[in-house]
């Protein structure tokens, strides 16, 4: 399978997931494709999220979430879904195009309680599963930093 030159990452609000994966993709691959991010509904960025990636020097803290209707371009080769949510909307957002829509089930970090540590830790997780399948999906670019 040719590697996409266009990917949408949705999920439900694009406050964590789908701008996570957004600026993985763009520190590993930005020059080679083209990366977005949408959500269902529109949230606030959350700090955890900024933190998490910060982490990895990675830094999000620009991003202004949005939704499929604020997108300016609906033509992408991929829509990487990581919400059930999101993945019926994509679902229904593409049925009269020829894109390919994929679901990564991802928790919602948003859930963990606890510590602001072990919530952190919950945001780490979804970013290092994030970065696996990216690099699975469109193979392996430079080391992050961190």
């Amino acid at each position: 399978m040719a590697r996409p030159q266009s990917i949408l990452f949705a999920c439900t609000l694009n406050t964590v997931r789908s701008p996570m994966a957004e600026a993985i993709a763009r520190y590993y691959f930005g020059r080679e494709t083209y990366f977005a991010s949408a959500g269902l509904k529109r949230g606030a960025l959350d700090p955890f999220a900024i933190a998490a990636m910060d982490e990895i020097g990675v830094d999000i803290s620009a991003h202004k979430p949005h939704t499929f209707e604020d997108l300016e371009d609906s033509n992408f080769d991929l829509i990487v879904t990581l919400s059930p949510e999101a993945h019926h909307k994509a679902l229904e957002f593409t049925r009269t195009m020829a894109v390919d829509v994929v679901y990564w089930p991802t928790p919602d970090a948003t859930a963990a309680q606890g510590s602001r540590e072990a919530i952190l830790d919950a945001y780490r997780d979804v970013r290092e599963r994030l970065t696996g399948r990216i690099k699975d999906l469109l193979g392996h670019g430079p080391p992050l930093s961190g």
